[in-house]
């Protein structure tokens, strides 16, 4: 997707968001773009915020291992884009999708939303409440992202957990590079303060790897 025409261009988003430079020549690697899958939402759950744990209406929280997942969206230089739309979407922890095409005979978690978004801070900051991912068939367990800049273009992506031993028998995890597999992988580790899982996600964007809008 890289253009010989500008090599550096310029987001006005509105407010939100401030004038950014978009290099060609990147210090960071940038992370890979990915399939969406075939079960990107196509009916909103009753919520669609950014915690995925809960659901209007359902007393009992999601089944699984709640998560804290935060991180930064940044251009190839390292600077923060705010104002970007991101959309996470994932399977239950009974690997089962909100999709109206999923036809598993497990049972649907009702207080899992499955789909969540929310917009990049002043920072490029964000952050998400949902749980650690899970196998799917087929599949090792991984988070969908979508990622939208304001008039000027869109990335989706999947993440995976460092270290699992599924990872090697993926065959979308296997197509990416040494350092395509690190840029998308990321732990997911404890913590005593809240009780909860924590991962940190970086998305970092540029020339190389976004669908222009």
């Amino acid at each position: 997707m890289t253009t010989n025409r500008t090599r550096r261009r310029i987001l006005a988003g509105g407010s939100a968001l401030a004038t950014l430079a978009w290099s060609g020549a990147y210090s960071a690697t940038l992370t890979p773009r990915q399939t969406a899958g075939p079960f990107y939402p196509d009916v909103r759950p009753v919520d669609d915020d950014a915690n995925l744990t809960r659901v209007r209406g359902v007393e009992s929280p999601a089944r699984g291992e709640i998560t804290e997942l935060a991180g930064r969206v940044l251009d190839a230089d390292g600077r923060a884009i705010p104002g970007a739309l991101v959309e996470i979407w994932q399977c239950d922890a009974n690997g089962r999708y909100r999709h109206s095409s999923e036809r598993a005979s497990r049972d649907m978690d009702p207080g899992f939303q499955g789909f969540g978004h929310t917009v990049t801070g002043a920072d490029g900051s964000y952050r998400f409440l949902t749980i650690k991912p899970v196998p799917y068939p087929g599949r090792t367990p991984h988070i969908h992202y979508l990622v939208k800049v304001p008039d000027h273009g869109s990335l989706v992506t999947q993440l995976y957990i460092e270290g699992e031993p599924r990872n090697q028998r993926d065959f979308l995890f296997n197509r990416l590079s040494d350092a395509g597999r690190r840029a998308a992988s990321t732990r997911f580790e404890p913590d005593s303060a809240s009780g909860v899982l924590k991962a940190s996600f970086d998305l970092v964007l540029g020339l190389e790897n976004i669908v222009p809008a």
